[in-house]
């Protein structure tokens, strides 16, 4: 009889509803004598139960980033580029900070830029608003990583061709929770790693070799995807993969319980 043996597992975000008025009450409580918001709020308890439940690369933040970002976009006004674009990155590395104090090596997860609803009516030239806010984008992840953050997990809903050419890199991943065949492949043009749902894993599978995939990360795995995994690719390529959007409690540490496989 064989044994079991785990796979290591990585975070890729979380998304929380709105917390009750008393529980955000007791929060602010918890942390008199320093300055937070809902969004520090969101971004501690994204991660707190990943660290207990011991996922191997954990990763605060998700889409509600958002927010944060676009508050601290200067030459923005109600969404609209109306002069040359920079970002003050004080609230953001403060963020940074308050993260990795939590957990060292741990990943931030933050929306991609076409996820921001920018309308560009400064530049306009595509190219040139797209070297704009990808030049954002590293000085925002830039100065997390300046204070220990490990690296980015960029969440999209597209996957733009010049935008993934211009921010992928090993410390930069771009992820999307409910891809197609044709986000996937623009996606694995530009990084060796793609992390992939059940549905699209054949379809990835099948592109392994000849894309020069190093890693693949399977989404909400089960015993079946990861063997289905395994006869492809050797155990140190694959990962189990999490994105909680709903009783994040209890979701990381069932992700953890179910990344095994019998050798």
């Amino acid at each position: 009889m064989g044994k079991r043996l785990k796979l290591e597992t990585r975070a890729l975000g979380s998304e929380l509803d709105m917390p009750n008025i008393a529980t955000l009450a007791q929060w602010v409580v918890n942390h008199r004598g320093t300055s937070g918001d809902l969004i520090n709020y969101w971004l501690e308890e994204s991660l707190a139960p990943q660290i207990s439940a011991g996922i191997t690369i954990p990763c605060a933040g998700g889409i509600f980033y958002k927010d944060r970002i676009i508050d601290c976009l200067m030459g923005l006004k109600e969404g609209i580029v109306r002069d040359e674009i920079w970002i003050n990155t004080e609230s953001i590395v403060y963020d940074a900070i308050s993260i990795e104090g939590q957990k060292k090596g741990v990943w931030f997860a933050i929306p991609a830029p076409h996820t921001l609803g920018i309308t560009d009516a400064y530049y306009n030239d595509e190219d040139e608003w797209c070297e704009a806010i990808a030049g954002i984008y590293r000085t925002l992840m830039r100065s997390m990583r300046d204070v220990g953050i490990a690296g980015h997990v960029l969440i999209c809903q597209e996957a733009y061709e010049a935008e993934v050419e211009a921010l992928a890199r090993q410390k930069v991943f771009f992820f999307h929770p409910e891809p197609n065949k044709e986000i996937l492949l623009n996606i694995m043009e530009s990084q060796n790693r793609i992390a992939v749902n059940i549905e699209n894993l054949d379809m990835v599978l099948n592109l392994a070799n000849e894309s020069g995939l190093k890693q693949l990360i399977v989404v909400d795995a089960d015993e079946e995807s990861i063997e289905r995994t395994l006869s492809h690719l050797d155990p140190d390529q694959v990962m189990v993969g999490g994105y909680c959007t709903n009783k994040c409690e209890t979701y990381w540490e069932s992700l953890v319980a179910s990344a095994t496989y019998l050798k």
